[in-house]
């Protein structure tokens, strides 16, 4: 039970006041979800609206998490007994005695929240600007019906964009930086696209760089040379080689030829600079002049720090003028790019998750609609609460901003009090890659502030410091690692308290893993990209796999625990998912510890998916033989390498004649024939389906692979489910369709599968675990996440080298390190504080030269100040309570026995008998047909019947169709090609017969399906579908059922119609008696091989109706 008077509990109560504004800064683990839950819950008790309250979070598993607590808590209101209800609500905060009327009114509150039209607005910012899009769609310049561009749609279309540049001006002078990861330029244009909407000054763009003009190496050469008189160059030639030290004289040759002209600007440039700078483009320190040339000559010295100064000079111009016209071509690519891409997805009816916010923003802001459409929301939302708002990118503030603005100006449409809450934490604002800016958490704290206190009270500002999730050790070294941090960019100072205080947690830092002084060599056919054993990522991950699997198998629990420690309890977070995220599933796998595996696979890098791709090729290809190959060493194909090697070498022919002719894998050669034998036929989703399920290859991959190998299987089924729907399905197409645009598979990591979890920090946001190691705190290094372009302010600058960048840049390349060394920090705090009982941080490989980077040696100062060492030379704080106690190896989890009902165990009623249906096509005595000299078997006369069925059901409405178009209608027909014309003909010659024109009218009725409980049949269910039925007013007051028989064996007349079709006729007309009481009913047959109509005399149909009373009711049990 929670103490009510906790100043944890007091906190979250303020904040959840639902007659203030309020902005909440909330630690890790504090408790915002229940504040915002309760908080909605109070707004509705107070008798707010439910359509009046608009809750934005920011994922869809945040708003179903919080939208399920809302119903659990309302629906618990909803069976409270009084006391326990009052209770319930003074807990919540609301003080004021409790009448009847009011608990009255808290237990409808469930009742009034499900029927809210619409549901309860509780969804991502991205939702609510979808509904509003759709709600005001002209106004907002999108199509009405406009649908949302899915991942791969996007990859794929700008894919194609960029294919139809690639022959145009932008794309060419931006091509040397596009081509080899456009994808990534593609992503860093669509981010930036507010900078790429216009159209790039070149003149402002030069002053940016500090230019009127890109020089060229001639102008600059010029220059430089032009620093000193010609005589002195001259003299300074002569003496390097003279009195020069060793460089100098090797020098002086280039220096008198760049004198008489005889290198190129461009060469002469690049040896003059290497002459009189450092590699690093920086003045030498010594040896330009050496002591020996500036004895010699008087004024050697002063002439060189002219060169040097006119050098540096000429460098900097050139790396200017180089990134400015590397700029230029960026911002005219992007534009044109941008420009392409919304056109296509204009004439699409498309928009992507970025133009919704954007267009939101617009709507509201920018368009001449904007006051009428502010004014209609004004109509429809009182209270705003926002999630995660460190999170918010500055787009989605201004949407927010805009909803709010009335709220506090005296505009507002009613006078009703309207709210807004914003809860977040600037420390865990770890989502720049997608828009989110912590700085604008604090400027729009600061907006809210000011516009509330000018218009009402002052805005509520409260701080929620206590976690309940993490015990005091684990928060004492979060408020120390920050504490001794020079840079972190989480705003305040951090204090943390514990709910709980005397919660046992133990903290670990493990004792860094060195890399080698000098690596072993790996041996040769080790593949190249394969870590060597001494890796100190390798090392850690061995280590965490022995460490598991021992704390598993000892059965241990943690204090205060009932069970022992499961695999679930662990989570395991890396910053990225590089060597030592592999390295650790791999390690945990070959332990046999259970492991979830990736939380995100590449589809294409699945083994599973190549596994399956590679029997796709060679489906397609048979001489494919790298495909087969890649096949048979598969589990699908099960042959080790040493069976493939002795089948493939030596042979003459291809891979494939050599499996068919080994006997030893006739099962594999069996399973690919039948594939192949059906590999036109199908399609790529039912050749997946028939792999993976017919022949056990699901089975085979995933108890080699592991569970994520079902991820990727699944997530591969469905692209060939949605390759079908939008391309012609053929084999060749599917591959290529993949590869082109290679999809991720996201993995959703669920604790309750008891395997230990291995994911990135990112991954984790919102997660916790009783155990958490932190295996990846070395030094980053930015690799490819470096960015592609840089943003600064309004302007987009690309992304270049320490070597290339100019001075005009440095500014814009510190403030994004800057950024990026917070964000890193903001990563560091979201990852410790997923932890609530034992963390363990560790680390193996390069530190690094910054110390202000590494992870590992800010956790190592706060466990310096406040653990011990222990023997094995791990640092260590823990609770005096911190006792891991054995209760012996934990056993797989088995479902809680179920005690069943009385009910239960009693024998049930005796179910009676299924009852039988009446088909009148089937069933029954009688036969269906005369007996004729064709000798057709009943399954060609089936096929027969139903090919001439398909022809007849296209020209009930329609003229004679061309042989061709017939032909085409039974392409899936299993009769000989060569007797389908016959068919067509007759067919066609039905349709034309002169005495059956009134069969064809528009009135008459196809295909009439008739069931139901007939009377006269002793109340029996009949199922049937006449072929063609005429009501009274089309025939003269009479009711014609008529059916379609194409035996070749016409009989006589109808005294000569086989028993089973008088039977079908019979049943017919007894159903249609029922159905049209007063109308005579009228049964004929229409036989297409002679194109005659006959007519059933009523008296052969009542006379088997009397016959057969009871018709096939089958004879009581005895």
């Amino acid at each position: 039970m929670i103490d009510p008077n906790h100043p944890a509990t007091l906190a979250q109560t303020r904040a959840a006041r639902p007659t203030r504004s309020t902005w909440v800064s909330a630690n890790a683990g504090s408790g915002k979800t229940r504040v915002l839950t309760d908080r909605v819950a109070r707004l509705l008790f107070s008798g707010t609206d439910p359509m009046q309250i608009l809750c934005l979070t920011y994922t869809k598993a945040a708003a179903a998490e919080m939208q399920n607590r809302l119903f659990r808590r309302l629906g618990e209101w909803a069976m409270m007994p009084d006391e326990p209800l009052a209770e319930e609500l003074v807990r919540l905060g609301e003080t004021q005695a409790a009448s009847e009327e009011t608990l009255r009114n808290a237990r409808t509150l469930f009742a009034a929240a499900l029927e809210t039209p619409g549901g309860l607005k509780i969804q991502t910012i991205h939702a609510f600007c979808d509904r509003l899009l759709r709600r005001f769609p002209l106004e907002a310049g999108v199509s009405p019906g406009f649908e949302m561009l899915e991942e791969r749609q996007q990859a794929q279309l700008t894919a194609q964009i960029l294919d139809e540049m690639s022959d145009g001006p932008e794309f060419a002078a931006y091509a040397p930086w596009l081509e080899a990861e456009p994808d990534r330029h593609v992503e860093a244009i669509l981010r930036y696209r507010d900078a790429f909407a216009t159209i790039p000054d070149e003149a402002a763009l030069l002053r940016e760089f500090g230019l009127n003009a890109i020089l060229g190496p001639e102008e600059v050469l010029a220059r430089l040379m032009g620093s000193v008189a010609d005589n002195d160059l001259a003299d300074l030639v002569v003496t390097f080689e003279t009195a020069g030290g060793t460089i100098e004289k090797r020098n002086a040759p280039l220096l008198r030829q760049i004198l008489a002209g005889g290198l190129s600007a461009e060469r002469a440039l690049e040896a003059l600079l290497g002459i009189i700078l450092t590699a690093k483009g920086e003045p030498r320190k010594s040896g330009f002049p050496t002591k020996g040339v500036a004895d010699t000559m008087p004024g050697a010295t002063d002439i060189c720090d002219t060169l040097t100064e006119a050098a540096l000079e000429a460098r900097e111009t050139l790396l200017a003028g180089a990134t400015a016209r590397r700029t230029l071509a960026l911002r005219r690519f992007g534009h044109a790019f941008l420009g392409r891409y919304n056109a296509a997805k204009a004439a699409r009816a498309l928009l992507d998750f970025d133009d919704l916010i954007l267009r939101a923003q617009a709507l509201l802001h920018d368009s001449p609609s904007a006051a009428w459409v502010q004014y209609k929301m004004d109509n429809g939302i009182d209270h705003v609460l926002v999630d995660e708002a460190q999170d918010t990118s500055p787009a989605q503030w201004q949407v927010i901003k805009a909803l709010t603005e009335d709220f506090f100006a005296g505009l507002s449409a009613r006078d009703t009090p309207r709210t807004v809450f914003v809860v977040g934490d600037e420390k865990q604002s770890i989502y720049s890659f997608q828009g989110a800016d912590p700085a604008a958490f604090g400027e729009m704290r600061a907006h809210y502030r000011n516009v509330i206190a000018a218009a009402t009270e002052p805005m509520e500002v409260c701080q929620l410091l206590h976690s309940f999730r993490s015990a005091p050790p684990v928060l004492q070294v979060v408020d120390e690692v920050f504490r001794q941090s020079p840079v972190h960019g989480l705003g305040q100072q951090i204090s943390h308290a514990a709910f709980n205080s005397g919660m046992p947690g133990r903290v670990e830092l493990w004792p860094f893993i060195e890399p080698p002084e000098k690596s072993e060599e790996p041996p040769w056919d080790d593949p190249v990209d394969m870590p060597p054993k001494d890796d100190p990522a390798i090392q850690l991950a061995a280590r965490i796999a022995d460490w598991a699997q021992d704390l598993l198998a000892a059965g241990h629990r943690l204090p205060g625990g009932d069970r022992p420690i499961q695999p679930r309890d662990i989570l395991i977070l890396v910053r990225s998912r590089g060597t030592i995220f592999h390295a650790v599933n791999a390690a945990l796998q070959r332990a046999g510890v259970p492991v979830s595996g990736a939380d995100r696979v590449q589809l294409t890098k699945s083994l599973a998916v190549r596994d399956l791709l590679s029997l796709l090729r060679f489906l397609a290809t048979e001489a494919d033989d790298l495909a087969l190959a890649e096949y048979l060493r598969s589990p699908l194909g099960g042959l080790s390498e040493a069976q493939l090697y002795r089948l493939a070498q030596p042979r003459d022919g291809s891979l494939w004649a050599a499996l068919r002719a080994a006997p030893d894998h006739a099962d594999v050669a069996a399973r690919l024939t039948s594939l192949r034998n059906q590999a036109d036929f199908l399609r790529p989703y039912e050749l997946l389906q028939r792999a993976l399920a017919s022949q056990s290859g699901r089975a085979q991959l995933t108890a080699r692979l592991g569970a994520e190998a079902e991820d990727a299987i699944d997530a591969l089924l469905d692209l060939a489910l949605q390759y079908d729907t939008v391309e012609a399905p053929t084999l060749t197409g599917f591959l290529a369709w993949v590869e082109a645009t290679d999809a991720e598979v996201k993995r959703q990591l669920d604790s309750r599968s008891n395997q230990i979890r291995v994911m990135t920090i990112h991954g984790a946001k919102g997660l916790e675990a009783p155990i958490v190691l932190m295996p990846q705190t070395h030094s980053p290094r930015e690799g490819n996440t470096t960015p592609r372009v840089t943003a600064a302010g309004d302007a987009i600058f690309p992304h270049v080298s320490v070597a290339e960048r100019p001075e005009a840049l440095a500014p814009v390349e510190e403030a994004r390190k800057a950024r990026a060394l917070e964000e890193s920090w903001r990563l560091l705090y979201v990852g410790l504080t997923r932890a609530r009982s034992w963390l363990i941080v560790c680390g193996g490989g390069d530190r690094g030269k910054d110390a202000d980077t590494v992870w590992y040696q800010a956790v190592e100062g706060a466990m310096q100040t406040l653990g011990q060492e222990e023997d094995d030379g791990i640092l260590a704080l823990q609770s005096p309570e911190w006792v891991l106690e054995p209760m012996g190896a934990a056993p797989d989890p088995q479902p809680a026995p179920v005690r069943l009902p009385p009910w239960a165990r009693e024998r049930g009623p005796k179910v009676p008998d299924a009852e039988e249906i009446l088909t009148p096509s089937s069933g029954g005595d009688g036969a269906h047909a005369l007996p004729g000299p064709d000798g057709d078997d009943p399954d060609a006369a089936k096929a027969r019947g139903t090919a001439l069925h398909t022809l007849l059901e296209r020209l009930v409405q329609a003229e004679p169709l061309a042989e061709a178009d017939a032909l085409a209608l039974l392409a899936a027909s299993p009769l000989a090609p060569d007797t389908l014309p016959a068919l067509v003909a007759e067919a066609n010659a039905t349709r034309l017969a002169p005495d059956l024109q009134w069969l064809w009218q528009a009135e008459a009725l196809t295909e009439v399906a008739v069931s139901g409980r007939v009377a006269s049949l002793g109340g029996q269910v009949l199922n049937g579908r006449i072929d063609r039925l005429l009501l009274p007013q089309a025939s003269g007051g009479d009711v014609w059922a008529i059916d379609f028989k194409s035996n070749r064996t016409v009989p006589a007349t109808a005294a000569h119609i086989p028993q089973g079709l008088v039977r079908q006729m019979a049943l017919y007309q007894a159903a249609l008696a029922e159905i049209f009481p007063g109308h005579r009913i009228r049964t004929a047959l229409l036989w297409t091989a002679t194109q005659s109509l006959m007519e059933i005399p009523h008296n052969i149909v009542t006379d088997w109706l009397q016959r057969h009373q009871g018709v096939d009711q089958p004879a009581p049990a005895t």
